[in-house]
């Protein structure tokens, strides 16, 4: 009987421990996707930013060698990218094939125009100085039309600072949740031994020594929590960074670092302080609030 009751106490002192690690790795876990956001807002926003195309249309008299030194001198301006040429023909090409016919052979003539696709740094990709870029090149002679997509360009800006915004309150919520949701699985895992706290407590054991062992194993449990969040955060890492090379996540390992040290840190801590302040609340009850 005295072994049946042992399995069970030592089955449930576990099932409390596995609890414990599994709600601190989860979450610490979002947490380190929320930091790896807030590290890599602007890289994203960046990102996206360079995608807009700036198309420059030039006209059928433009000589191939005023071609090739437009194109030059905008793959060599501070504020391009890339910049690619795109004959008619394979313009004509590509068009067709997104519509699934061939419009040359039907009109009788190719009615698109050369062109060079030019992509921005992302500090540069904002209305006005999108609007300078265009009226800059616009103005030489043997280019017909600048076109792009200024909504997009203008949504771009506006949402990039918000987005930012929004991704630092978030942060800052969910790490108070995080606080609050650890803290409430620490207590409950010593809630459950508050007649042994009370009972050391009886026999002349002192406040610091009966916290003493509470407060090590919670410390372990949040460190093997924290250890189990940032081998999921590792394994997102390289995901992302397989399926999303440009972004070039390891770019920043010392920042990467940092968050990982922040995170573990964090668990440290946070089991600490709930563990320790949980410990005083039942040391200070009387024995008869012990049973509410």
């Amino acid at each position: 009987m005295s072994q049946y009751i042992e399995r069970y106490q030592r089955r449930k002192l576990i099932s409390s421990y596995f609890s414990v690690v599994l709600s601190i790795a989860l979450v610490l876990f979002l947490l380190g996707v929320l930091g790896l956001l807030v590290l890599n807002t602007k890289k994203l926003a960046d990102h996206f930013k360079e995608q807009v195309t700036i198309s420059v249309f030039l006209k059928d008299n433009a000589k191939p060698i005023e071609i090739d030194q437009l194109q030059k001198s905008l793959a060599m301006a501070e504020y391009t990218k890339s910049a690619e040429y795109i004959s008619k023909e394979d313009a004509a090409e590509q068009y067709s094939e997104d519509i699934g016919e061939n419009f040359v052979e039907f009109l009788g003539y190719n009615p698109l125009k050369n062109s060079i696709d030019v992509n921005l740094k992302a500090d540069y990709v904002s209305p006005e100085r999108v609007n300078e870029i265009a009226d800059e090149i616009t103005a030489k002679t043997y280019v017909d039309e600048v076109s792009y997509d200024k909504p997009l360009i203008s949504l771009l800006s506006d949402n990039t600072k918000k987005i930012s915004l929004w991704i630092l309150v978030a942060s800052a919520v969910f790490t108070v949740i995080a606080v609050l949701l650890i803290n409430s699985s620490i207590r409950l895992s010593i809630y459950s031994k508050r007649f042994i706290i009370k009972t050391m407590q009886m026999v002349g054991a002192t406040k610091k020594f009966i916290r003493r062992p509470f407060i090590w194993t919670n410390i372990k449990l949040g460190m093997l929590g924290a250890a189990v969040a940032l081998i999921g955060l590792g394994v997102l890492l390289f995901y992302i960074n397989k399926n999303f090379p440009e972004l070039d996540l390891f770019q920043d390992i010392i920042v990467l670092v940092a968050l990982f040290v922040g995170v573990f840190g964090l668990g440290v801590v946070i089991s600490w302080a709930s563990t320790h302040i949980a410990t005083q609340r039942f040391l200070n009850l009387r024995t008869d609030d012990l049973y509410y």
